[in-house]
C-alpha cells in the first residue's frame, strides 16, 4: 500500500459540472489555495471541454477531457461508473473527489462527495414538481445521491442545516467523515452598507428599489412577493421590485401572472430575465434593499452575495437562512405574502435598523471567504486521504 506523506494526488470528477453555481465552486476551489501546502501535489480534473477551458494553469493541475462527457446523460453516467474507476489508477490518484454528489459503485481509492442540491432531500419542495420530467430526476437524484453519500469515506455538507436534513432523510447512516464547509462570496460583490435617507425623502419620482436576484422557480416565490409589494403600494409606500435571473417555465407563469393581476400597467415590478456575472454586482449597487423569498435552500450564494453587498434583508424562514443570516435580516415565512408584506414594511419604516441589519450582514458575509473554502476543503481531502492510505 501506498505510504502517504507529501505527496498525495487527488481525482476530482466535474463531469457533471457545466454552469451556474457548481462551476463558480470548481473554479474558486482552484484558484483560491494553493493544496501542495497540505500535502497535495497534483489534481487531476476530469470535465467536459468547455468546463476545462475555464480552469486556471498551474504546474500542480493536470485537465482531462474526454468525448464521453460530453455526450448525453447516459453516455456520461456509464463514463463514471465504468472508466472512471480506471482513470483513477492511471493517474496514480490516492483519492476521488465527487462535488456533484455522485460517485463511482466500485472504486479502489476513498471518495469524498459533496452535498449542494437539497431540493431532492426535501419531500415537500418536491412535490411541487409532481410527475413532470423534473420531478423525476429529483426523485433518481436522491436515490443515487443517497447511495454515495452513504458509502463516502467523506461528505462535505455548506451548511449545518443541509447536514441536519440530508441524514434525517437517508435509510441508514452516513459512516464517512462529515465535514461543514461553506462556499465563499467573490470580491467583486463586496460593498460596505450606504448611508440610509429618511422616509420623507422617498417618493413615487424616487422610489424605494427591492431586488429579488434568484432562478425563478416554484420554491423562490416570487409571484408572492409581487403581491406583497402590491398590498404595501395601496397602503401608499412607493416600492418597486425587480426579478432578476434565469427562469423554470411553470414558475415564470406564476410570476408574469402575478405582475399581470398587481401591476397591469408594469409601473413597479418587473421581471429583467437572468444576468451576466460581469453585470450581477451592479444590479445589488442599484437597490436600496433585498429580498429572498425562497424555501428550499443548502447554502444560499446569493443571500451571501446581498449580505456582502451591504443591503438590508427581507429574508425567509425558512431552511439554512437564519443559520447564514443570524439576527441581521427581517423574516417572513415566504409562503404568506402577508407576512412578506410585514417584514418588507418594517424594514422601510425603520431606516436606522435596516442599517444596523445590514452592517451586521455584512460583517457576516465577509467571513464566507473563498480562500477560506479551498484550504478547508483540501484539508480535508488530505486527511481522507492519509486516513485510508
Amino acid at each position: 500500500m501506498k505510504a502517504l506523506s507529501d505527496n498525495i494526488c487527488i481525482g476530482l470528477d466535474a463531469s457533471n459540472i457545466k454552469s451556474g453555481g457548481g462551476i463558480t465552486h470548481l473554479l474558486n476551489l482552484l484558484r483560491s489555495s494553493d493544496p501542495r501546502k497540505h500535502g497535495i501535489t497534483k489534481v487531476v480534473v476530469w470535465a467536459g471541454k468547455n468546463t476545462l477551458s475555464l480552469l486556471p494553469r498551474y504546474d500542480w493541475l493536470r485537465s482531462v477531457s474526454t468525448d464521453y462527457i460530453d455526450m448525453s446523460l447516459p453516455f456520461r453516467t456509464w463514463w463514471q461508473q465504468m472508466l472512471l474507476p480506471g482513470c483513477l489508477t492511471r493517474e496514480g490518484c490516492d483519492l476521488l473527489f465527487s462535488p456533484g454528489g455522485l460517485s463511482p459503485r466500485r472504486l479502489s481509492v476513498p471518495v469524498v462527495t459533496m452535498s449542494q442540491n437539497l431540493l431532492p432531500f426535501d419531500p415537500h419542495e418536491m412535490a411541487r414538481y409532481g410527475l413532470s420530467p423534473v420531478g423525476i430526476r429529483l426523485r433518481l437524484l436522491r436515490r443515487l445521491q443517497e447511495e454515495s453519500f452513504k458509502k463516502s469515506d467523506g461528505v462535505i455538507f455548506l451548511t449545518h442545516y443541509a447536514a441536519k436534513t440530508v441524514q434525517s432523510c437517508i435509510r441508514g447512516d452516513i459512516h464517512g467523515k462529515i465535514g461543514i464547509i461553506p462556499h465563499g462570496v467573490e470580491h467583486i460583490f463586496y460593498n460596505e452598507p450606504r448611508p440610509v435617507s429618511p422616509v420623507s425623502f422617498i417618493n413615487d419620482f424616487n422610489s424605494f428599489r427591492l431586488l429579488y436576484v434568484s432562478i425563478v422557480n416554484m420554491y423562490k416565490h416570487q409571484w408572492n412577493v409581487v403581491e406583497a409589494v402590491g398590498r404595501l403600494r395601496t397602503k401608499g409606500l412607493p416600492l418597486t421590485v425587480d426579478f432578476v435571473g434565469s427562469a423554470y417555465p411553470p414558475a415564470l407563469r406564476l410570476l408574469e401572472r402575478a405582475i399581470r393581476k398587481y401591476d397591469p400597467v408594469g409601473e413597479w415590478a418587473r421581471y429583467k430575465g437572468p444576468a451576466s456575472h460581469a453585470q450581477i454586482h451592479l444590479d445589488y449597487q442599484a437597490a436600496d434593499a433585498f429580498v429572498f423569498a425562497s424555501s428550499c435552500e443548502n447554502l444560499p450564494n446569493i443571500l451571501l452575495e446581498a449580505m456582502a453587498a451591504g443591503l438590508p434583508i427581507a429574508c425567509s424562514n425558512h431552511g439554512p437562512m437564519p443559520e447564514v443570516l443570524g439576527d441581521d435580516g427581517f423574516y417572513f415565512n415566504p409562503e404568506r405574502p402577508e407576512e412578506i408584506s410585514s417584514a418588507i414594511e418594517a424594514l422601510y419604516a425603520n431606516p436606522m435598523r435596516r442599517l444596523r441589519k445590514a452592517m451586521g450582514a455584512y460583517r457576516k458575509a465577509t467571513t464566507y471567504s473563498w480562500e477560506r473554502c479551498a484550504d478547508e476543503t483540501f484539508s480535508f481531502l488530505a486527511d481522507i486521504a492519509r486516513r485510508s492510505a
